[in-house]
């Protein structure tokens, strides 16, 4: 049984060994790389209304909008280019990027309005301020490369500059979900080596990271049977 037991110790030791070397590097890495970069926002901008706001008389009675969607569980104005919508949620997850269902609605026309790949791409291109221009536009789905913890359907603008910008608008809300290039895949894929994330689930909460918790423990017991079998034969002695 000992001779098992040093060969696991062995072998866990070499799992362990490589991880903690894996975790000095990528931390290395975090503690050199510019972490404006990192985010991904090198071209991106606020985009900020340059027509007037409406008027509220302007703007249909919220009482109208929620009897028309009576499943609707929170209702937000908010702006898409510079026009008024509102947003209504008719499935709401815990946080933003969890999955969720929205209608927009014209908060003057009381149409509704779908995000499709033109409006998209206008929505993409005011939050763009780089050189490039537009490559391709392809609506994904879950789960997205630069944004794992994202959970609903995105419209992805692909600009041709150096950086490799990618833009990524919610189909469902029209919000931006975010900016992402070259400088910010770099960093994640570092950041996905330390938290042992090699099944690109978005977090650190991860079977790699049990399973690694059981071998250390494994490797812990082995070492504290091994160290008392060595002094039952009387290895450890005190030279004179």
């Amino acid at each position: 049984m000992i001779i098992w037991v040093r060969k696991i110790h062995k072998w866990a030791s070499l799992l362990i060994g490589l991880q903690v070397i894996i975790w000095v590097i990528s931390g290395l890495t975090f503690n050199v790389i510019d972490h404006e970069k990192a985010r991904g926002n090198a071209y991106r901008q606020t985009i900020i209304s340059t027509q007037p706001a409406t008027a509220n008389k302007d703007l249909l009675p919220v009482e109208n909008i929620l009897k028309k969607y009576p499943d609707t569980v929170e209702l937000n104005q908010t702006n898409i280019l510079s026009q008024p919508y509102y947003l209504l949620t008719q499935q709401q997850g815990l946080y933003r990027h969890l999955t969720n269902s929205y209608h927009i609605v014209n908060a003057i026309t009381g149409e509704l309005t779908f995000i499709d790949k033109p409006l998209a791409t206008a929505i993409a291109q005011a939050s763009y301020t780089g050189p490039g221009s537009i490559d391709s536009v392809t609506l994904i789905a879950p789960p997205i490369a630069d944004f794992l913890k994202h959970k609903n359907p995105s419209w992805q603008i692909n600009f041709d500059d150096s950086l490799e910008t990618s833009v990524y608008v919610e189909q469902g809300s029209g919000q931006i979900v975010g900016h992402s290039n070259s400088d910010k895949r770099f960093a994640d894929f570092f950041f996905m080596l330390h938290f042992m994330d090699y099944g690109s689930v978005g977090n650190f909460n991860t079977i790699q990271i049990i399973i690694f918790a059981f071998i250390t423990l494994w490797l812990t017991l082995t070492g504290l049977i091994w160290t008392i079998h060595m002094l039952r034969k009387g290895s450890y002695r005190l030279k004179k």
